[in-house]
């Protein structure tokens, strides 16, 4: 966390007046989506992004997320919750702070973006779009992340009608303040589960190693 601190307190004071900048991407935006394991409930706290640019962007992403339909292993179901990060370069490093409900523990992460997801991102595919019943030039423009108790985290690249790419697996720390940073007094984003997600725990626990 020390770097990223150090990181966007430098670059995005540096970046914060081009902010809305144009980019040289083929198209508006590019999208990051939040994604999580069937009764697994998680609440994103932050997710922080420094482009190709150098520039820093606090806080593009969070809150709710999207489930998969299965609990143990990933199956993720289109891109999580999605949202389009307008006026961002192509990402280079992408910090994400979020709390892990069913435990409870709050958790950061760093996930380093390699260079051949960039090229991917910016390279248009011949793809069939089945809900559009036509071939079209298409993009991998959505980065979704996927996040599970003991600190996994685990990205993919995908596109409106191409397939998810594997980025990589990651493994996050325990982020040491606490929830909201220790301005919650310990508290997290809400204090129950759903009844279905406690009703999982209670009867199957959490399947930490299937992640």
């Amino acid at each position: 966390m020390k770097h990223l601190l150090i990181c966007l307190l430098a670059l995005t004071l540096a970046g914060c007046s081009t902010a809305q900048s144009r980019t040289k991407l083929p198209y508006d935006n590019w999208l990051i989506g939040l994604a999580a394991p069937e009764y697994m409930e998680v609440w994103v706290e932050s997710v922080d992004v420094i482009d190709m640019r150098n520039l820093g962007f606090k806080r593009v992403h969070g809150g709710v997320v999207s489930y998969s339909d299965r609990t143990e292993g990933w199956h993720v179901v289109g891109w999580g919750k999605v949202k389009p990060i307008p006026g961002v370069d192509l990402p280079g490093i992408i910090f994400v702070r979020w709390q892990s409900l069913v435990e409870p523990q709050t958790y950061n992460v760093r996930i380093d973006i390699p260079q051949w997801v960039r090229d991917e991102m910016v390279r248009p595919q011949r793809a069939y779009c089945r809900w559009g019943e036509q071939w079209v030039d298409d993009y991998r423009n959505s980065v979704t992340i996927g996040m599970a108790p003991g600190g996994i985290a685990k990205v993919w690249l995908g596109g409106p009608c191409l397939g998810l790419k594997e980025i990589g697996r990651f493994q996050g720390q325990i982020e040491k303040l606490g929830p909201s940073q220790g301005r919650t007094d310990g508290k997290y984003a809400w204090p129950d589960l759903e009844p279905e997600s406690k009703a999982y725990i209670q009867k199957h626990g959490i399947p930490y190693g299937s992640w």
